[in-house]
């Protein structure tokens, strides 16, 4: 354990909470951690519908993503250098803002984490059924949700085992794609493929209407960096290593991320747009054009193990933590805050498999629909973390550095308001309701509790310092 382990866990009391969550995650474990969570090989599914909504500029598309999540980032790092708690948004702007406020944050991005590991087994059932036809998509969902419950259950150094295989898997193919591409470029083997700038800028194409276009792509093709944020009690760093974390974990992605589309793009060989039979697969296409289809196969598979597994662990354990997090501060049911002798929350990593394994035998064949929802949960926490920071910096704090508390979340702000504004209704209704659902939920532990937060009497320690006191007075 590192020697700023300590430092950490005092950091932690001083909030009014004991240690119980297992401090074993170094800042490359949180940054091996983001990385899985946003998936080195995402590109690989919806290549074929970025390259017809982006007149076939991908890696422009995520150009602009990071640039733009570059601003969250930043926010993000702020906060949970000011609050290193596991509650993420939940804390960020219930300290920063206010707590009723804190809590409609965390229950929003409580949806996004919620669905998003249905969304990933649903994903990599429907794959798995392509591979498979004649198993139901159901079976391999629920096989998914049993494997990935049994290495959270199992404590955090399964789950950092895990990240580091499947890490190391989805390099490997990066590496892999990148050859085969070069190769096949060279040789010709894909006639009037060419490795060209055009793919990163067109002067010809771009206008104000494609690069918005590429900005509400690109913005949620990022989502899963602020899972980080989620471990910050698990961490052995000091207080800025989960924000170190979040922005290079966010720009190792990004780099892949252009790398792989820009290859595929050149092989794509001036393709005008995808036809409605290969959208959905047109990188698996593109690969079997340009090395064979037992290549495009095998991408295929380590594409649903990348999702059905790795990303759906990570997913899991940051949602964990987030209802941890929310229920010692009596404001979901108290179980969910029991750690057992692994020092893993139990309670809330089977609720979160109950909830994915409901939903999966549910929304089977719905990706379009989970994906909006899941969508808008994310992006309204990141509207009020934006907020939050100005307000706990500017106001609570009176911070002169303007560019970080003031202009880098105002810009966060409107690049995420607008993405949000331009959201699918079935997403604003969705997420509306969910608000409401919220509302109830508040209500109901606000008048248990007679309206106080904070840590529970068995998570507060003898002594809380200046933090903790904080908590209390609220």
């Amino acid at each position: 354990m590192s020697n700023t382990a300590p430092e950490a866990q005092q950091s932690l009391e001083s909030f009014g909470y004991k240690q119980e969550l297992k401090r074993s995650m170094s800042t490359l474990d949180l940054v091996v951690y983001g990385l899985v969570f946003m998936v080195p090989i995402a590109p690989w599914a919806i290549f074929g519908v970025v390259y017809n909504a982006a007149s076939g500029m991908v890696p422009l598309v995520y150009l602009t993503g990071v640039v733009a999540m570059i601003f969250t980032a930043l926010a993000y790092a702020q906060m949970s250098k000011a609050f290193p708690l596991a509650g993420s948004v939940f804390s960020y702007v219930g300290r920063g803002l206010h707590p009723t406020v804190g809590f409609f944050a965390g229950w929003a991005i409580l949806l996004d984490y919620l669905l998003v590991p249905t969304l990933l087994y649903v994903f990599a059932a429907s794959s798995m059924a392509g591979i498979f036809p004649d198993v139901p998509q159901w079976i391999w969902a629920v096989a998914f949700v049993l494997i990935n419950t049994l290495i959270n259950v199992a404590g955090i150094g399964s789950i950092k085992l895990a990240n580091r295989v499947m890490l190391v898997i989805q390099l490997a193919f990066v590496v892999i794609f990148v050859v085969i591409a070069m190769v096949a470029l060279n040789a010709g083997t894909v006639p009037g493929a060419e490795f060209t700038i055009a793919p990163l800028w067109d002067a010809d194409k771009v206008n104000p209407a494609l690069i918005a276009t590429a900005l509400s792509i690109a913005v949620l093709s990022f989502l899963g960096f602020d899972g980080i944020s989620t471990m910050a009690e698990e961490s052995t760093g000091d207080r800025k290593s989960g924000g170190r974390a979040m922005i290079i974990a966010l720009l190792v992605v990004a780099v892949l991320f252009i790398t792989q589309t820009w290859f595929a793009s050149a092989l794509a060989a001036g393709t005008i747009s995808f036809g409605d039979d290969e959208v959905n697969n047109a990188f698996f296409v593109l690969v079997a054009q340009a090395a064979g289809s037992g290549w495009a196969t095998a991408f295929l598979a380590v594409n649903v193990i990348a999702v059905g597994i790795a990303n759906a662990v990570a997913a899991q354990a940051a949602t964990s933590r987030l209802l941890y997090s929310m229920s010692r501060d009596r404001r979901l049911p108290a179980f969910l805050s029991k750690v057992n002798s692994r020092q893993v929350p139990m309670a809330a990593i089977l609720l979160v498999s109950g909830v994915s394994l409901v939903l999966v035998l549910f929304f089977v064949g719905q990706i379009a629909v989970i994906s909006s929802l899941v969508n808008f949960g994310a992006l309204l926490g990141f509207l009020l973390l934006h907020v939050s920071v100005a307000v706990y910096y500017l106001g609570k704090k009176k911070s002169k550095n303007y560019l970080l508390h003031l202009v880098v979340p105002l810009i966060g702000f409107l690049i995420i308001g607008y993405v949000l504004l331009n959201a699918d209704i079935t997403a604003k209704i969705g997420g509306i309701v969910w608000l409401v659902v919220g509302g109830i939920v508040y209500a109901i532990f606000a008048r248990k509790n007679g309206g106080a937060t904070g840590p529970l009497p068995e998570h507060a320690t003898a002594t809380a310092g200046e933090g903790g006191g904080e908590v209390a007075s609220r």
